[in-house]
């Protein structure tokens, strides 16, 4: 082997413990944030398709005879 592939192996020798780390922080990163991201877009897509549904529904009109309500409260106050 060359001088210059020992030294390269040395260096990495030297550093493979917190290569090690980071590739195992790298991969619990991506376990956790995956899911997350996934979890944000069906959210979302649902939350979008129930808004358009309900946009889509037509109106519904109730009317309401409060006469009975109104009478009461104007033989309070007299």
């Amino acid at each position: 082997m060359s001088q210059a592939k020992v030294d390269r192996y040395k260096e990495s020798k030297k550093n493979r413990k917190q290569e090690v780390q980071k590739a195992k922080r790298n991969r619990m990163l991506a376990k956790i944030i995956t899911p997350i991201v996934i979890i944000a877009i069906a959210g979302w897509i649902g939350y979008s398709g129930y808004s358009y549904y309900q946009e889509q529904k037509p109106a519904e009109a109730t009317e309401v005879n409060v006469s009975a309500l109104s009478d009461y409260l104007n033989t309070l106050h007299q």
